[in-house]
């Protein structure tokens, strides 16, 4: 059986102490940001985008971006 001294026993408070302190502190930290992120959107999921970029034949090269990033895909609209 492992006796703690009163010192360990110190030690192991302020560690557990600290723990509790930088757990509680990151977790506000997140509700914070997930909090200005909710308000930076203005409240409304973002909605993937599509406009004409060019014109190629008879077709129209439309860009996408599927979430508001900058990762665009291209395709060609032909219509009949």
């Amino acid at each position: 059986m492992i006796m703690m001294t009163p010192e360990d026993k110190y030690a192991l408070k302020e560690l557990l102490r600290g723990f509790g302190v930088f757990a509680g502190a990151s977790a506000v930290f997140i509700v914070i940001l997930l909090i200005l992120a909710h308000f930076a959107s203005g409240g409304k999921p973002l909605e993937p985008s599509s406009e004409v970029v060019h014109k190629y034949k008879a077709c129209d090269v439309v860009r996408y971006a599927p979430h508001q990033v900058a990762e665009y895909k291209y395709f060609l609209h032909c219509p009949k």
